[in-house]
This record gives structure tokens, sequence and C-alpha cells, in this order.
């Protein structure tokens, strides 16, 4: 590549942007670096100089290298049609499987089912338990006496009718018939 396809190709590329200025940040830290110290010679200092300008580079070739494959990926997904929600899709189904399978979901379900069963037995105890109160109060002497003198006040309050006997109640429409009124009479 000459120098203009790599200038284009950099400018296109986020990736190779990030790189190029890491590495001019990298070159502008080795010349403002000061005096070296005072442990360091002449000739450590430039080697590490030279090597500090290979890393650069090294880190600069791998960002671009890694945007060339970030878009040979983009392009095989779009030829696939593989879209970012399937994608999302089969991660979702991936991961749910994975949880699924795993010891400590397979121990909680059972804990889980186990802690329900109990739960059930312990409500069909409760309402067996309180099926029989409700049975021994019924049948205790003193309810008993009760209901028996409810039934006495209940047939007292309201007697049976037999066919021949019937209660002389007025339907609604003849009672206002026969009360007067004084819708006619001038208001003073």
């Amino acid at each position: 590549m000459d120098n203009n396809e790599k200038g284009s190709q950099q400018h296109l590329d986020p990736a190779a942007e990030v790189g190029q200025e890491a590495a001019e940040v990298g070159q502008d830290a080795a010349v403002s670096v000061e005096a070296p110290p005072p442990t360091m010679t002449e000739e450590e200092r430039q080697e590490l100089q030279v090597e500090l300008l290979r890393v650069e580079d090294e880190i600069l070739t791998l960002s671009q290298v890694l945007a060339a494959k970030e878009r040979q990926l983009a392009d095989i997904k779009r030829k696939l049609g593989v879209t970012p929600l399937n994608e999302l899709k089969q991660n979702f189904t991936r991961t749910w499987q994975e949880v699924t399978t795993s010891s400590a979901y397979k121990r909680t379900s059972e804990t889980l089912s186990h802690a329900g069963l109990k739960a059930t037995s312990a409500f069909s105890n409760m309402s067996l338990t309180i099926s029989r109160k409700l049975d021994d109060i019924r049948n205790a002497p003193t309810f008993k006496s009760f209901e028996e003198k409810m039934g006495t006040w209940k047939n007292k309050m309201s007697p049976e009718m037999d066919g021949s006997e019937q209660m002389n109640v007025p339907d609604a429409e003849a009672q206002h018939q026969d009360t007067p009124t004084n819708l006619d009479a001038p208001l003073h």
C-alpha cells in the first residue's frame, strides 16, 4: 500500500485512527522525555526508544488488522442475513441453555420444587384441621342450642303460609293509588 491508500483507509477506519492517535501520543511522549534516570546509560535509553517505537508500530498494525477483520465479519453477517436481533436471540437462547444445565440451577429448582410440595402439604393439613374444628364447633352442645333458638325465632318471625292462609299485603301500585296526593292543591 502506498501512503495515499493508507491515509484514506485510516480516515475511513475509526480503529485505525485510534491506533494512529496512540502512536502519535507515544511519539510525543518519547520526544518530551526529560533526562533519563541517573541509573540508565545513554545506550539503554536509546534501546528503550527503539523498543517504544517498535511496540507503537505493532499496536498501529494490529489495530488496522482488527478493523479489517471487523469489516470482513460485518460483510459475512450481512451476506448471511444475520441481524443484531437474530444475534441477540441466539445469545439469549444459548445463555438460557447454559443456565438451565448448570448445577446451581438444578439444585435451586429441586429445592424450590421440594419447598412447593411441603407448602402444599402444609396448606392441605391446615385446611383439614380447620374443617375438623368447624365440624367440632357445629356439633358442640352450645352451638346446637344456639341453632335451635335461631330456628325457633325464625319460625316465630315468619310463619309458614299454607294454601288457605295468605297474608294480606297490598301491592305498591294499589297503595299509591289509595294515598291522596296534594298535587292539585295550590301552594301557599
